[in-house]
């Protein structure tokens, strides 16, 4: 039995995710949350990609377009490609500690993080998620699966800008402005 790379990525998805989850409990007390209407925007946007990125959609809807067939080679790069955005995700977690939240947060003593990949991009666990998605709908192929990771990246940047006011109005918009002058939000070396 031969195993492809499409075959790996939903186990990849999946550790990735149980592993991120399971980390959860490591973290500070919240302090405020973000009141945010968008919030459920960005959550819509990131599920329903997530969804489609993986073929799941309604029974009733049939029809899906394949764009191109990568090959094995091109695969498996595609594979290592996802592999090291989950690594980055991981880099930031560790960075971030104590501070990390599912949600847009302050936690008790809340700073700004400039180490690690936060010297890279602001909102590198978005930015690790992005390069996962963008490289598993490539090795799809599929319409569908791009139209789901585009939706992912659309939902992400809605989060980053969510997190990025609030934090101006929690920390100061002096100290956040100084750092986000400094390293571009999702894309490194490019300023939004």
């Amino acid at each position: 039995m031969k195993v492809s790379p499409t075959d790996i990525i939903p186990f990849v998805w999946a550790a990735w995710l149980v592993s991120w989850l399971a980390a959860a409990a490591w973290s500070s007390p919240v302090e405020r949350r973000a009141r945010s209407q968008s919030e459920a925007g960005w959550r819509l946007l990131t599920a329903v990609g997530a969804l489609l990125l993986f073929g799941v959609r309604p029974r009733w809807f049939t029809f899906d377009i394949s764009i191109w067939h990568p090959g094995q080679t091109m695969s498996w790069l595609l594979l290592v490609i996802s592999l090291g955005g989950f690594a980055f995700t991981w880099w930031a977690r560790i960075a971030l500690g104590r501070l990390w939240s599912s949600s847009v947060t302050r936690k008790v003593n809340h700073s700004i993080v400039m180490r690690g990949p936060y010297r890279i991009v602001r909102h590198p666990v978005y930015c690790g998620i992005i390069i996962a998605a963008l490289a598993t709908a490539a090795m799809r192929g599929l319409a569908l699966a791009y139209v789901g990771a585009m939706l992912m990246v659309f939902g992400f940047f809605l989060k980053a800008r969510v997190e990025e006011d609030f934090l101006k109005s929690e920390l100061g918009p002096e100290q956040y402005s100084t750092y986000a002058r400094k390293v571009p939000m999702l894309v490194p070396f490019l300023r939004l």
